[in-house]
């Protein structure tokens, strides 16, 4: 996921965008498979009144809340308030690594993934994505007004004097290059906080990061901060593709008539005023409504 390195920065330094997670109450992991699906998995469901979900450790799609003592999150929150819709009343956290999620899925430990996963071509051979309920791409924080103008990396390489600033070892970096800034014109901080100082005191005149590491950011500081989300923003395009990501919920491939029931219940509610007050607190903002986009049209892509 393109936004990874970015947030395990943002973890060290507190910014929540990627806490860490474990369950706790009735967010227990799971003590072996998920019951059997006599009359498939969502019947089965709904008589029990509960459902697993595999998640991990990544905020803000799916996070431990050490406060209430509960897995929350964008993904995880969805989730509660459209399966309750659909007769589900309790979701039941299994906390597993990243990369076992799919596994886990298929050997049956839970019965969805809620943790935010990109849909790709790649993975929709092995499971059923339900339409997304987020787009993610890259933006700038600058100075307020945006004295430079810079509303895209290509604007960076356009204008000499603009210094763009990346974090060490963030994919922006990578990005920078590929577009063709200059070495001269990036300035490499060792995380996001030294980045937005940078903004502040004018080392930089952008910082580059995910959209949600931005709105994340912005939210942590003041109205005095000086500080603004550059907008509009176009995403780069790296090797003919748009590094634009969107996340979706996962089931087992023969679980497909779960996917189209969830996303039904999705059609009604992704947009909507409760949908964007609910994914607010976590950095959301209309911005990432995943719009016309869906499974289907992002299993096809090449």
């Amino acid at each position: 996921m393109i936004v990874q390195r970015t947030r395990a920065i943002l973890l060290a330094l507190s910014l929540g965008l990627l806490a860490a997670c474990s369950d706790s109450g009735s967010d227990k992991p799971a003590q072996g498979a998920s019951a059997p699906a006599a009359g498939g998995t969502l019947e089965a469901a709904k008589a029990a009144g509960k459902i697993r979900i595999g998640y991990a450790n990544e905020a803000p799609f799916a996070f431990m809340d050490s406060k209430e003592a509960k897995v929350t999150g964008e993904s995880v929150e969805i989730a509660r308030v459209v399966l309750k819709r659909m007769g589900i009343n309790e979701v039941e956290g299994v906390l597993t690594e990243f990369g076992s999620l799919i596994p886990g899925l298929q050997a049956k430990r839970f019965d969805i993934i809620a943790a935010g996963m990109y849909v790709t071509p790649e993975r929709c051979g092995q499971v059923a994505f339900s339409n997304p309920t987020y787009g993610v791409g890259q933006a700038f924080l600058v100075k307020q007004g945006n004295p430079k103008n810079l509303h895209s990396y290509e604007d960076v390489v356009k204008n000499p004097d603009a210094k763009l600033g990346v974090v060490v070892g963030a994919i922006e970096a990578e990005y920078a290059s590929k577009v063709k800034v200059p070495a001269g014109q990036m300035v490499v901080f060792p995380d996001a906080v030294s980045a937005l100082s940078g903004v502040q005191a004018g080392r930089a005149d952008a910082y580059a990061a995910t959209a949600l590491t931005v709105n994340d950011l912005m939210g942590k500081t003041d109205a005095g901060s000086g500080l603004e989300k550059a907008e509009p923003f176009t995403d780069p395009v790296i090797d003919g593709k748009g590094v634009r990501g969107y996340g979706a919920y996962a089931f087992r491939t023969d679980d497909k008539a779960f996917a189209d029931a969830l996303n039904a219940e999705l059609a009604k509610f992704i947009g909507t005023d409760e949908h964007k007050q609910l994914v607010a607190p976590f950095g959301f903002t209309p911005e990432e409504l995943p719009k016309d986009v869906t499974a289907a049209k992002l299993c096809a892509a090449k």
